[in-house]
């Protein structure tokens, strides 16, 4: 866990930071920084040449000439798994200090121990993007679960339907490559709330998956469950399904409703980022959080974790989701696979 100073990163009170990736996600990263204070972008590298100029920074195709050239300070990686690892092991050998990497994070868990291992030894951080957890929504129900509104919590069910997966143009609008994955629902989409989950409730002990391919278009799953057992009790649900959509007038705003009950009340999450509390025996509901018109993506997630990196590094703020950490979703993300090929709980996850 991060707990120093600009002064002890060796850095002034101004961030350099470079991007690698300029694809679809990437504008919504590119659009935050760029309202972050106390950040300065010094390049966008990426393999087509066009795609990084577009972005209107000073454009590379060639990382290492971008980290020679452009210095930066932090490194953000706004690309594909496979790509991870030689990026992050060149960016720790020209100097980088702080790495994000988008999730998934590299190709499989052993390569994240390898490049969480390599950046560990050179004292480098390196912060997973994974951005559901800093939702306005969650922020707003973590609040409300550490005040204890809703009693002893007993359930916590999350719904997805993005309803973007039907037929044979299924995904080709915006993410094509979702037709080609082996692993569809759980390893680009449900793992945020493998990520969610343990951000409200913690580690589970427990996890039984069930999941299923409905659209013949596409090769991996995308529809199914996964369930956790906590030790006090506790029942998580996700309920995926991506052919289906829910009541909202953006889909993605979301990506589904989640609903936390406990003894003394319960939690809705709407389609709208609205988080609505009723008390137990009542029918009346207390607004929590207003629906709002958010910049950027998902209630301005981006932001929110980037600006969170940017007060870790420069005010010692504790950081979040660092590499090290976040090997337990990966681990987790294997034992719903594996989960659902044996048609059988699991209780043990590959030690992270």
């Amino acid at each position: 866990m991060n707990d120093g100073s600009a002064k002890d990163l060796g850095v002034s009170d101004t961030l350099r930071v470079a991007c690698l990736g300029a694809g679809y996600f990437a504008q919504f990263h590119y659009d935050a920084w760029r309202r972050v204070e106390r950040v300065r972008l010094v390049g966008s590298c990426d393999q087509d040449p066009a795609k990084a100029k577009a972005t209107g920074l000073t454009a590379f195709s060639d990382l290492e000439c971008m980290l020679k050239m452009a210095k930066p300070d932090l490194l953000d990686i706004i690309t594909p798994p496979p790509t991870h690892f030689s990026a992050i092991e060149l960016a720790i050998r020209k100097g980088v200090k702080t790495i994000i990497c988008q999730k998934p994070f590299c190709t499989s868990l052993e390569e994240a121990r390898k490049a969480t291992k390599l950046a560990e030894e050179a004292g480098v951080i390196i912060v997973i993007h994974e951005n559901f957890r800093f939702q306005p929504w969650y922020r707003t129900i973590r609040q409300a679960l550490e005040r204890q509104l809703l009693g002893d919590l007993l359930q916590v069910t999350f719904r997805l339907r993005t309803g973007d997966g039907q037929g044979p143009k299924a995904y080709l609008d915006r993410q094509p490559y979702f037709q080609e994955m082996p692993r569809l629902l759980i390893h680009e989409t449900g793992v945020h709330w493998i990520d969610t989950f343990r951000y409200l409730i913690g580690e589970p002990e427990a996890v039984y998956a069930d999941l299923r391919r409905l659209n013949p278009a596409i090769k991996g799953e995308d529809a199914g469950y996964f369930i956790f057992d906590y030790s006090n009790g506790v029942r998580a649900l996700f309920d995926g399904n991506r052919l289906l959509d829910h009541a909202a007038e953006n889909c993605r705003t979301t990506l589904g409703e989640a609903l936390l009950e406990g003894t003394r009340g319960t939690l809705t999450l709407k389609g709208d980022g609205s988080v609505r509390l009723r008390h137990f025996g009542d029918k009346d509901e207390t607004l929590l959080l207003a629906a709002q018109d958010w910049p950027g993506f998902g209630g301005d997630c981006v932001k929110n974790l980037i600006s969170h990196v940017v007060d870790g590094l420069l005010d010692g703020k504790p950081l979040e989701n660092e590499a090290r950490s976040y090997l337990k979703v990966i681990a987790i993300e294997q034992a719903i696979y594996e989960s659902d090929r044996k048609g059988q709980k699991i209780r043990e996850f590959d030690c992270a």
